[in-house]
């Protein structure tokens, strides 16, 4: 019996990474002043440099709070403020005694001007508005401009990732050790990823699994194991961020001798060879996917995870390890969501998927995410009978440890 490990964005928030949608959308806000005039900064905005004066009436740490200043800065010069559909404006009287209106802030891309104005959560939140506003305007659009449309939004989409790939560079990869730890708690999670064993010291393990058949294949991998023979199970990392962050676990693993295997599925940034990330949408089980296929323009397929699959061998990866023996998914920081659909119903609906673990969120007023994860996992299963019997309940799960911290490098 081996462990597929599933690894998401929380995974590297609970090792106090800054990794959130909200720590890259802060961020861009908080560098606009000295990037705006560089590149990627410029494609995404535009900014008037004889008002200037904007960023001097309180600090900037969200887009929300680059408007206030907006606000209060046409305040000071009794200008009226006006803000349509890009174009952030003030209408103000000349010396001629003329009203002007005269531009000082406005969006060049409008795919992030949408972002920007929606209270987004997580990443798979980004990749779904991605998806509804490629649908909205298959439908919508004039077939005379539609591949221009398109060609538009996929363009606006790119310069957003590059911006995110080099925020990730910037404040994660260069900012942080990720192969050393602070401290010794990361071992809560070292014994999470540890491949199936007696040694696990998990006295409930047998209860994560519902068939006599899986209880007695696990009973003989014990007994091996008391006998002096050596384990055969294996852990398998799929990992879903562009983050190393597992890396150190599994090399404590391999130096105890444990078989283990790590899969950066979407990519990886630290390989300089190869830094194509791979973010996107990957819902084709989706009613209307079937509508934006007929419409034979690929075009409208260029942001598919699946197509970017083929670029490599991780996904056949993937496929050759659940297709070999029976395994129990771990469920660390990812949220499920819609946009790794087609993935995760190809793991959880395998016939060697044997068993789900969730390690929740456990938020600091007493509140987790257990249920909104099982009902993420839910819509990925065509056959809710046997989602409900590979899902381990609720007292059998444990809350993501989120005390681990990595070093931060010297600047």
């Amino acid at each position: 019996m081996n462990k597929l490990v599933i690894v998401g964005n929380g995974f590297d928030l609970a090792h106090g990474l800054p990794t959130s949608y909200k720590d890259f959308i802060d961020d861009f806000w908080k560098n606009l002043r000295k990037k705006f005039n560089t590149s990627p900064y410029k494609e995404m905005v535009f900014l008037n440099e004889d008002y200037m004066g904007v960023f001097d009436y309180g600090k900037i740490n969200s887009f929300y709070d680059f408007e206030n200043n907006i606000q209060k800065y046409c305040k000071q010069y009794n200008a009226h403020y006006s803000y349509q559909s890009k174009i952030c404006s003030i209408k103000i009287e000349n010396h001629r005694l003329e009203i002007v209106e005269m531009p000082i802030f406005g969006f060049k891309n409008d795919f992030f001007r949408v972002l920007c104005s929606k209270s987004l959560v997580n990443w798979v939140d980004i990749e779904n508005e991605y998806y509804n506003e490629l649908l909205s305007r298959a439908k919508q659009i004039s077939r005379d401009s539609e591949e221009n449309d398109i060609r538009v939004l996929n363009q606006e989409f790119e310069n957003i990732k590059k911006i995110f790939e080099e925020y990730l560079e910037r404040s994660v990869i260069n900012s942080f050790k990720l192969n050393e730890f602070k401290g010794r708690e990361w071992i809560k999670l070292y014994d999470f990823f540890k491949p199936i064993s007696i040694f696990n010291n998990n006295s409930k393990l047998l209860e994560e699994f519902r068939l006599k058949e899986d209880q007695k294949e696990i009973r003989q991998i014990f007994e091996n194991e008391n006998n002096g023979e050596k384990g055969n199970t294996s852990t398998y990392v799929l990992n879903f961020n562009y983050t190393t962050t597992t890396g150190q676990y599994l090399y404590q693993i391999f130096k105890s001798d444990y078989y283990n295997n790590l899969n950066h599925i979407h990519g990886i940034l630290s390989n300089k060879d190869d830094n194509q990330i791979n973010f996107g949408f990957g819902d084709e089980m989706d009613d209307d996917y079937r509508y934006i296929e007929n419409l034979n323009d690929n075009e409208f397929l260029k942001n598919f995870k699946s197509f970017k699959y083929s670029q490599n061998s991780n996904y056949k990866n993937l496929l050759n390890y659940i297709d070999s023996d029976k395994f129990q998914v771990y469920i660390m920081g990812h949220s499920c969501g819609l946009s790794d659909r087609t993935l995760l119903n190809t793991i959880f609906e395998h016939k060697n998927c044997r068993s789900i673990k969730v390690f929740y969120h456990k938020r600091e007023d007493g509140s987790d995410n257990f249920t909104e994860i099982i009902q993420n996992i839910s819509r990925h299963f065509n056959d809710k009978k046997e989602m409900r019997a590979k899902l381990v309940n609720k007292s059998l799960c444990e809350p993501l440890p989120q005390d681990i911290r990595f070093q931060k490098k010297e600047s």
